[in-house]
């Protein structure tokens, strides 16, 4: 089992923003859960290429706590399964 925990999701959005919209981060815009969306797309991209199956889910609630702890009150954000089809 992976996980992956995004640590400059503001940063990513900022980028990919501007100036203007960097007001609206924190407020209308999520920025870890449109990083991780656009993160999903393209691990279930690769996956797929792979033959990997999978499921993927973003959640929010878990934290890392230092290098060896993880808490985990979790609600789910987004999931999905990736399927390989024989062609």
């Amino acid at each position: 089992m992976l996980i992956i925990e995004v640590t400059n999701a503001r940063e990513v959005m900022r980028q990919r923003i501007g100036r203007l919209g960097e007001r609206l981060i924190g407020r209308v815009v999520d920025p870890e859960a449109q990083v991780e969306k656009a993160l999903i797309q393209e691990l279930e991209t690769a996956f797929k290429e792979f033959g990997i199956e999978a499921r993927i889910v973003s959640v929010e609630g878990p934290q890392l706590v230092g290098r060896q702890q993880l808490e985990l009150p979790i609600q789910v954000r987004e999931e999905r399964d990736v399927r390989v089809i024989d062609a």
